[in-house]
């Protein structure tokens, strides 16, 4: 075969494969149209809406997104621990980073002190504060809220800085995504651009995959780590994600 024919042959071969791509990216489309507004009934604990939720995210998670408040798999998850386990008390002190709003709404009407801190000013928060060089004193808070931070930041200089400033006994609530099969978290100092940290991290600002070994690195800052799961029937009464926890770490009292 000819040069001119081989290059001919590639060029064809490419486009038959760009065909199947299409055809077969039209189908997924299609059946995603079948499901983006919802497969099931569900509840939301946060607002009391009952009927289908819709999806949310990229990729996207079906029955992820509340259509009466809005609110995402984590906000609900958190509300049935407020409900069931109480963990905030009225005298409490409280500091939320990057505060959600769900989140917030069902909080600050519990304690006595509810402040929020952001790495720069955006939603008006408290206090302007790195999580990783928190500028407080020591002991200041009953309760820590941290959802989808740690795995933005340095997390053994974040946690570090946690476990300082709650008082003994105090306890910090932490989300984030976890890959449960793997043993270790996977970082890679090698990935700097925003395409990257998405295809290794699944997100242009992360900087790690935790696996199971999450434990052990919030359990290294001095905590004891105990966990709120999603399990069912929650998981379809509410629209959760199978197995999404909250890991609650707590400071020692005698610290």
């Amino acid at each position: 075969m000819t040069g001119a024919a081989a290059t001919t042959e590639r060029k064809n071969m490419t486009h038959a494969r760009r065909d199947t791509i299409e055809e077969r990216a039209a189908k997924q489309l299609a059946r995603f149209e079948k499901v983006v507004k919802g497969l099931a009934l569900r509840d939301c604990p946060i607002c009391g809406y009952y009927g289908k939720f819709t999806a949310f995210g990229m990729p996207p998670r079906i029955d992820a997104h509340c259509a009466g408040c809005g609110s995402l798999e984590r906000h609900r998850l958190y509300a049935l621990l407020i409900e069931r386990e109480a963990p905030f008390g009225s005298e409490d002190a409280v500091l939320h980073f990057a505060a959600e709003h769900h989140i917030r709404k069902l909080v600050r009407p519990k304690v006595a002190r509810y402040e929020t801190a952001e790495i720069r000013e955006s939603t008006n928060p408290t206090h302007i504060l790195n999580i990783e060089d928190i500028d407080l004193p020591d002991a200041q808070y009953d309760a820590v809220i941290c959802n989808h931070v740690l795995e933005h930041v340095n997390d053994r200089a974040a946690l570090s800085e946690l476990f300082r400033i709650l008082k003994p006994g105090g306890k910090a609530y932490l989300t984030t995504p976890v890959i449960e099969g793997w043993d270790a978290s996977y970082e890679n100092d090698d990935i700097e651009t925003p395409a990257d940290r998405t295809l290794h991290f699944g997100q242009r600002d992360h900087v790690r995959y935790y696996g199971a070994d999450l434990r052990d690195r919030i359990g290294a800052a001095g905590f004891t780590v105990t966990e709120f799961t999603a399990t069912e029937p929650d998981v379809h009464t509410y629209g959760l994600l199978r197995g999404e926890k909250i890991f609650i770490a707590a400071k020692p009292i005698q610290a």
